[in-house]
C-alpha cells in the first residue's frame, strides 16, 4: 500500500469531477446491488495509464450531456475489499486497473479494460466513452450544464 497522502491528490482528480470513492464493500454493494441507473464506475490506480490517459479522458467524457446518471470510483491495491467488491459486478471481465465500466440495469454494458487505455491517447479512449455514454445514457442536468 501506498501513503495516502500521495494517493490524495489521484482520487481527486475524479472526486473533483463528481466522483464518489467507495472505500468499503459495504459501501460499494449500498450503491450497486439495486441500482437500475447508469453508472460509471472507475478503478482507479497509481499506474501512469490512469494518471495520463484513463483519468482525463474520463474528464472529458463527462463533460457531455450524455452521461451516466451517477459516478462511482474504487482505488485498486489501496480499497482492495471495496476494488474486490465492485470487480464481482463486473461479470464476464478479469481483474484490470485502472478500467472503466458502464453499468445500466445493474449489468455491464460497456468496459474499457487496461488494455484498452494503455498506450492510447486520452482523446481517443474518451471518444470510446462518449460513443458509449451515447448509446446507453440519456443526456442529464449535470451534463448539459457544463
Amino acid at each position: 500500500m501506498y501513503p495516502e497522502h500521495l494517493l490524495t491528490p489521484m482520487r481527486q482528480e475524479l472526486t473533483s469531477i463528481g466522483f464518489r470513492e467507495l472505500r468499503t464493500a459495504d459501501e460499494v454493494d449500498a450503491a450497486l446491488k439495486q441500482e437500475k441507473r447508469t453508472v460509471l464506475v472507475v478503478v482507479n490506480s497509481v499506474c501512469g495509464c490512469a494518471a495520463g490517459r484513463a483519468r482525463p479522458a474520463i474528464a472529458r467524457a463527462i463533460s457531455r450531456a450524455a452521461r451516466p446518471e451517477l459516478l462511482f470510483t474504487v482505488f485498486a491495491g489501496q480499497d482492495a475489499e471495496a476494488t474486490d467488491r465492485a470487480r464481482g459486478y463486473f461479470t464476464g471481465y478479469a481483474p484490470s486497473s485502472p478500467s472503466i465500466t458502464l453499468m445500466r440495469d445493474g449489468k455491464v454494458a460497456f468496459m474499457l479494460e487496461r488494455t484498452n487505455i494503455e498506450g492510447r491517447d486520452p482523446s481517443a479512449i474518451a471518444d470510446d466513452l462518449t460513443r458509449a455514454f451515447d448509446r446507453f445514457c440519456a443526456p442529464t442536468a449535470a451534463g448539459a450544464a457544463q
